[in-house]
């Protein structure tokens, strides 16, 4: 299984973060678009459109959250340790350099 880094869970989050807002964008202007459409299949599609709508605004909110909490426990982490995080970032910094010359 590979891991993937900070950075790299970083983009993905900010990724779907965006994806999340363009589909609920998306989403609130079919509903404005259709509201015209008064048939009972059309007032269904947007029940269940509005429906999912709110899930993914959910889903937005949590993420946001999550992704808020895991940046500032990364910046408490840190904060309390700068010397072992240093330590850390410079032997990483070591390591990518070697497997890079390696190449």
């Amino acid at each position: 299984m590979q891991t993937k880094s900070a950075e790299e869970i970083e983009v993905a989050i900010d990724k779907l973060l965006r994806d999340l807002q363009a589909v609920i964008r998306d989403g609130e202007e079919l509903l404005r678009a259709g509201a015209r459409d008064l048939s009972e299949r059309g007032g269904a599609a947007r029940e269940r459109l509005a429906a999912a709508l709110e899930v993914a605004k959910d889903t937005q909110r949590r993420l946001q959250s999550a992704a808020v909490e895991a940046a500032k426990s990364a910046d408490r982490l840190v904060r309390d340790n700068p010397y072992r995080s240093s330590g850390i970032a410079f032997g990483l910094g070591i390591l990518m350099g070697l497997l890079a010359k390696r190449r």
